[in-house]
């Protein structure tokens, strides 16, 4: 079976779209909640180390998730999904035998899995009989041996994109604040993890705090703007998960990022006018899990005024602000159409 570069590109980004919900959101829905429970909810321990151990899981979930979008089989889907393990560096050796460590670097990820996807799509059915033997092999050792001899390179670029970030916290608070809003937005429906380059560059204080509130802006803007084409569930998994399930179509049509990108930089922006503040872990999730409000939370005093000032900043502006997005690029000049951001599920 033929298919064009754009429909193997969308099959890629959205199986790894998929590989994030289903791995990276029950932790981040479950995480903060559980934490604050466990006095009284002892097994809330055990939901924290499933969710946690999941996240390890993401490159096989996201091959298996390519595969099934590129119509595999079984055999071919379970060599794409090992490869992505072994290219994402997840798994470490150790004296004891391996283990799994982190979710792994999502762009190697998804270099494994595309070298993974065009061998085996090589290999179809040329050993007849053997296939089954020799496909796995062949899969496993020649994507996953590139994936482990670029991951190095890979984590070089990655680190670098973390350090000119970084370098944003040194610049006028107000703007710093819009700019490091916009720059996450665009990580957060990237393949690049958000959560890797803030943790990667120690991102804390004001910066981590604009950053977070650039992630629930375009969250935000992106569920309400494609809410006439998508499901209830869909629309709320772009703030409550994550808004990278948008990742193919923003990258298929990148005028998506303008209004994202206006509305990260006005929320980002009044995060840094109010000292609005974060951690490495926070800046990467935005809304969901509320891990962004309740880091904001944990660096205030907690009153009254707090509560009221998180829920405007991490609530009601958001909501206003999708709210003028759509009015403006999609009722007013048409430039967005809702299909735009249907997600197939």
């Amino acid at each position: 079976m033929t298919i064009s570069k754009k429909d193997f590109t969308l099959n890629i980004l959205n199986g790894i779209s998929l590989g994030v919900v289903v791995t990276l959101v029950p932790a981040a829905l479950t995480g903060q909640l559980m934490k604050a429970l466990l006095g009284v909810f002892p097994l809330g321990a055990a939901v924290i180390s499933m969710t946690n151990f999941t996240m390890s899981l993401l490159a096989a979930v996201s091959g298996f998730c390519v595969g099934h979008l590129f119509k595999f089989n079984m055999i071919q889907t379970s060599a794409v999904a090992a490869a992505a393990m072994i290219g994402a560096g997840v798994i470490k050796q150790t004296t004891q035998g391996f283990v799994l460590s982190g979710t792994g670097d999502v762009i190697n990820t998804a270099l494994t899995i595309t070298v993974a996807v065009l061998v085996a799509q090589f290999i179809g059915n040329k050993f007849k009989n053997y296939t089954v033997l020799l496909l796995p092999l062949l899969v496993i050792v020649i994507a996953g041996g590139i994936g482990l001899t670029t991951l190095p390179f890979i984590k070089m670029v990655t680190t670098f994109i973390g350090m000119a970030i970084k370098n944003l916290v040194t610049l006028q608070p107000i703007l710093m604040g819009a700019l490091m809003g916009m720059v996450f937005a665009v990580l957060i429906v990237s393949p690049i993890s958000s959560v890797g380059i803030a943790t990667a560059v120690g991102l804390s204080g004001i910066a981590a705090g604009s950053a977070n509130l650039g992630i629930v802006a375009g969250s935000f803007t992106l569920a309400i703007m494609g809410s006439s084409v998508n499901s209830l569930g869909t629309t709320l998994a772009h703030f409550v998960g994550t808004p990278k399930i948008q990742m193919a179509n923003m990258l298929e049509k990148p005028f998506l990022f303008i209004p994202v990108m206006i509305n990260a930089a006005v929320l980002g922006a009044i995060g840094a006018i109010f000292n609005i503040q974060g951690t490495a872990m926070s800046a990467g999730f935005g809304f969901s899990g509320l891990i962004g409000p309740m880091a904001a939370l944990g660096a205030m005093k907690v009153d009254g005024a707090a509560l009221v000032l998180v829920t405007i900043l991490f609530l009601i502006l958001p909501i206003l602000l999708g709210f003028l997005a759509k009015y403006v690029f999609v009722k007013k000049t048409k430039r967005i159409v809702p299909q735009d951001l249907l997600i197939q599920v």
